[in-house]
């Protein structure tokens, strides 16, 4: 297919021919419309001006009869202008006037009727130029007959000249046209090729490749930045599809090979019922660690799949947070520890509620495991409130904290410390927190504080109007079940 019968085909070739077709028209019609109002407006005022000079002449006829309309008549033929005159006598000769020839129709026909006439006006020497006029004729007393027009010279010239502007508008309007379709679908056709080779590279597997913007926030690059958010999102899922993967191949090689030696060596060693017995037991702790990492997986890949704003509805903050508080302030007394809540009450936001119970049981317990101070008691502070339009959800504790450089990391899935090692847990908590925070819109931060470490989401919060009917919504969901981190 040639470049040209490519340009043909496009959607914005038709549009613009489309576009220069109608203009056209449009245009066509309206002078035409121009053209024809003003040479009946110009007719009228010819009829017009007729009538008042025969209105004269009849005028001058009865008060001084066929001598002074002579005279008036033979007066007004000595001044050129438009006006035509003719007085004939009943044998047809011309008594006075200023046309040398016309139609004798026009004289057979003398009852005041409006006609347009070819003629040929007396004193223009050799040379006989035939013109066009309006002219009334009448018959008089005594069987004279009055004839009396307005030359279209005049007329006619301004209709040419119009008609010329007219035709010379359209032209440049057609130009006009051409050139703005022109401009318009070569700039269409630069943005959709640009379009289309940056998606070639991306379907050949440069999912790093971005459709341009050009800066004008036309539609163009309002659908090139909703691509460009799909593509980053679609660039995050496939790179934690394969670091997913990646994770799996390598953390649960570990587990299956320490399963796969247990099995060995009970059918190697054992040789006692309790000898096969406790290398069942053991195999069996070691497919419960297998399921619960599975399990932690597809929770968050549940979660990921979702879409952001899905199951959404206010929710009152300070009720879920002592709800999370009622269930495990007991578990935090028993490991010597207090749980605290600093929540403003009314305090609402736009969330899943079970999600959000999920993230705060999966806080907690980190704080629980790894939050411990190296004396005192353990004491974890569960807060919120608004800052730069959204709501902070915050669980802090006052261990140790994480060193700088693990802030990150330590979201990752199966990242585990060092010093979490001793630890049972998967690795894939704070990945799911991470996961849930992205579907509200948000991000998990970790901060190493003056004492303790602290952990944010953050929220959308709900307008003022809609915060009353939210208080109670959502109340009958579940705290969210413990996840080993």
């Amino acid at each position: 297919m040639t470049r040209l019968t490519r340009f043909v085909r496009t959607t914005a070739f038709k549009l613009s021919l489309l576009y220069v077709a109608v203009f056209t028209v449009m245009s066509g019609v309206l002078l035409v419309y121009v053209s024809e109002s003003t040479e009946d407006l110009m007719s009228e005022q010819v009829v017009q001006s007729v009538d008042a000079e025969l209105k004269g002449l009849s005028d001058v006829y009865v008060r001084g009869g066929i001598r002074d309309l002579v005279e008036t008549i033979d007066d007004r033929t000595r001044h050129p202008d438009a006006s035509l005159y003719l007085l004939m006598d009943f044998s047809g000769n011309a008594l006075v006037g200023n046309i040398s020839r016309l139609p004798t129709i026009v004289l057979e026909e003398a009852d005041g009727g409006l006609r347009r006439v070819r003629y040929t006006r007396l004193g223009e020497g050799t040379q006989e130029i035939e013109r066009q006029a309006m002219v009334r004729t009448f018959e008089l007393r005594g069987g004279f007959r009055l004839l009396v027009g307005r030359d279209l010279g005049d007329q006619l010239r301004f209709s040419n000249l119009l008609a010329n502007a007219l035709r010379l508008w359209l032209v440049v309007v057609v130009v006009m046209a051409v050139i703005t379709w022109l401009f318009v679908s070569r700039r269409v056709m630069k943005r959709i090729d640009d379009i289309s080779a940056s998606s070639r590279m991306i379907m050949n597997g440069d999912l790093t490749e971005r459709l341009s913007l050009a800066g004008t926030n036309d539609e163009f690059d309002r659908l090139a930045v909703n691509l460009n958010d799909m593509l980053d999102r679609i660039e995050v899922l496939m790179q934690s599809m394969k670091d997913v993967t990646d994770n799996i191949a390598h953390d649960l090689k570990t587990p299956l090979t320490r399963l796969q030696t247990r099995i060995e060596t009970a059918l190697r060693e054992a040789s006692s019922e309790e000898g096969y017995r406790g290398a069942l037991e053991s195999t069996l702790n070691e497919t419960d660690h297998l399921l619960r990492i599975f399990n932690a997986l597809l929770r968050i890949a549940r979660v990921e799949s979702m879409a952001p704003g899905s199951v959404m509805e206010p929710t009152d903050l300070k009720r879920l947070v002592a709800e999370i508080a009622e269930l495990y302030d007991p578990l935090v007394e028993d490991e010597g520890g207090r749980l605290e809540t600093h929540i403003p009450e009314g305090l609402t936001a736009v969330c899943n509620r079970d999600l959000i119970s999920q993230v705060l049981v999966n806080l907690i317990e980190n704080a629980l495991k790894y939050g411990r101070p190296d004396n005192g008691e353990i004491v974890i502070r569960l807060s919120a409130k608004e800052k730069d339009g959204r709501v902070d959800l915050t669980v802090a504790d006052n261990g140790p904290g994480i060193p700088d450089k693990d802030l990150d990391r330590v979201m990752d899935r199966f990242v585990r410390l060092e010093e979490s090692r001793s630890e049972p847990g998967t690795g894939l908590g704070l990945s799911l927190v991470k996961a849930v925070a992205r579907l509200h819109g948000g991000d998990l931060r970790f901060k190493n504080e003056d004492v303790g470490l602290s952990a944010r989401i953050d929220l959308a919060p709900v307008a003022p109007e809609n915060s009353r009917s939210g208080h109670g919504e959502g109340q009958s969901g579940q705290a969210g079940q413990p996840a080993g981190n």
